[in-house]
């Protein structure tokens, strides 16, 4: 690895995350002053906080002379909190290109093709016409990465450009003695083999070095297992158990990697999840879940669905906890399909999961419009319909999954809190009371950044409901605004809904109460709405 060389590493939080890669790497520059001047991208992010990427970035934070990293093209930033310092303080330029998009590039540029082209990002902050996905001042003056307008048939396209690697770091779990690689126990796929093909494609041959757990003997390992054939990987590192974690919290888990898969552990997942929700959380998690009911009512079959960080992740186990996992099917974008997802630093990964795909192949069935619809979370929302997931003017998440997700979907039910910051929100059968209100409002104005654009998603025709716990809006698609259609019992649209927002909605002629089920503490017994459907 050279100075100002561009460095893939894969990672979606501590899932596929090369540790011991990373910090052999940086320790090297401490004691030489090289590699320097690196540019690094990632699939998502190789980091939890205090670990990886951000116990990098948190002795970088210190150092005002560092010249270890001058850049990176970064998903998602959620999880690694010195990492945005840096990025919020112009000490790194830095670029946010949806998950989806940059594991798309990685295959794009192992095709041999110069950048990727694709429709996600209209009019949103990784359009050239707003912020080109530039996360900070440095990165609008450098314009390492671009973000281009093609047309196509008189449509606006978006043509996505970045440095190719040089060098990548990658991680399995098992190699043999000839160097092909196994996942077998990791708990995703990730997209470390498009990364390393990306990185060994013309017209400069790269380098790939791989973390493993253990080594095994040639022959060993089945055919069908291997996930990197050895002539894509020049360097095999064996990483002590320390620096190889499925999650940030777990250290091995057969479930997480589906090498074991029980209904009785999915059950008792289901119930460690839903007792750390709070009561309001969960009222909003079944209220989109009875939307994906509606949808299978409506197709007369099983729904395929994705959920999102944050709330959405919950619906996962109500969805168990209502026994309808076999006709309402989720997955994660970083690559399970069912079983009960994981929260927090632990996202991306799921309990018992039928299937693994790679990230790529994920995304195509959401910017495909393959599955029926998603659920995701929200930051803001504005009067136009559009959502800002995650970034403030001192929280810079980044854009994670959300606008490839979202762009590609034709049915999205944003879930989330009626108002951020600290609030004590009472949750009785009869419904719901405020006592005390959280003092930040999320439906605004306008929002900080547009992730989602209320007017592309009216253009395609996507349907589009907002969640809280105490009214439901939907998006009119005639003319681009919010209306207000649901509220809880217990609910006074002026006091607790009207006065918390900085615009005014429309009110629905015909406006509903929701479904009183939604706030009792037993399970809804959602199967006997269909217990004569199948």
């Amino acid at each position: 690895m050279q100075d100002n060389d561009t460095i893939a590493i894969s990672g979606f939080n501590m899932a596929t995350t090369p540790e011991f890669l990373i910090n052999r790497l940086y320790s090297k520059y401490q004691r030489s002053g090289h590699p320097n001047n690196l540019f690094i991208i990632s699939d998502a992010l190789p980091a939890v906080p205090g670990r990886a990427l951000d116990y990098v970035a948190q002795q970088l934070y210190s150092d005002k002379d560092q010249d270890f990293l001058k850049g990176s093209l970064m998903p998602f930033l959620g999880f690694s909190p010195w990492f945005q310092k840096l990025v919020m303080d112009n000490r790194i330029e830095c670029y946010g290109w949806p998950i989806g998009i940059t594991a798309y590039w990685f295959r794009e540029i192992a095709s041999g093709r110069p950048g990727l082209l694709t429709k996600i990002g209209l009019d949103t902050f990784l359009d050239p016409r707003t912020d080109d996905a530039a996360l900070n001042e440095l990165s609008k003056s450098r314009s390492s990465c671009k973000v281009e307008i093609l047309k196509i048939d008189e449509e606006d396209y978006l043509f996505y450009k970045a440095p190719k690697p040089k060098f990548a770091l990658i991680r399995a779990s098992i190699a043999d003695e000839m160097g092909n690689v196994s996942m077998k126990e990791e708990g995703i796929r990730g997209t470390v083999l498009s990364i390393a093909q990306a990185t060994k494609a013309l017209p400069t041959r790269g380098k790939v070095a791989c973390q493993v757990r253990w080594i095994t003997k040639s022959g060993t390992i089945n055919p069908r297992d291997v996930d990197i054939p050895f002539p894509l990987i020049d360097h095999i590192v064996i990483s002590p158990s320390e620096y190889h974690w499925q999650t940030g919290s777990i250290a091995y888990d057969p479930r997480l990697s589906s090498e074991i898969v029980s209904p009785s552990n999915r059950n008792l997942e289901t119930i460690i999840n839903i007792n750390k929700m709070e009561m309001y959380e969960k009222v909003i998690a079944r209220r989109v879940t009875l939307e994906f009911v509606n949808l299978i009512l409506q197709k007369k079959e099983r729904v395929l669905i994705n959920l999102g960080i944050g709330i959405p992740a919950f619906i996962s186990s109500i969805i168990h906890e209502e026994n309808i996992a076999d006709l309402i099917i989720s997955l994660i974008e970083s690559g399970p399909w069912g079983g009960v997802a994981l929260y927090g630093n632990d996202f991306g990964l799921a309990v018992s999961s039928f299937a693994l795909s790679t990230i790529p192949d994920m995304f195509s069935n959401f910017e495909g419009g393959i599955i029926d619809a998603a659920s995701l979370g929200f930051l803001q929302i504005d009067k136009f319909g559009n959502v800002n997931p995650s970034m403030l003017p001192n929280r810079l998440f980044g854009a994670g999954g959300f606008p490839v997700i979202a762009g590609g979907v034709s049915k999205i039910f944003f879930a989330g809190a009626f108002t951020g910051g600290k609030k004590e929100i009472n949750v009785t059968d009869n419904g719901i009371k405020i006592l005390y209100d959280g003092p930040i409002a999320k439906f605004v104005e306008n929002v900080y950044k547009i992730s989602f654009s209320g007017y592309q998603a009216a253009k395609c025709g996507q349907e589009i409901m907002y969640v809280t716990e105490r009214a439901v809006f939907r998006l009119d698609k005639n003319n681009n605004e919010l209306v207000l259609e649901e509220i809880a019992p217990g609910i006074d649209i002026e006091k607790d809904v009207l006065s918390k927002m900085n615009f005014k909605p429309q009110i629905s002629s015909e406006i509903k109460e929701m479904d009183t089920r939604l706030f009792g503490k037993s399970a809804m017994n959602i199967r006997n709405d269909l217990k004569n459907f199948f």
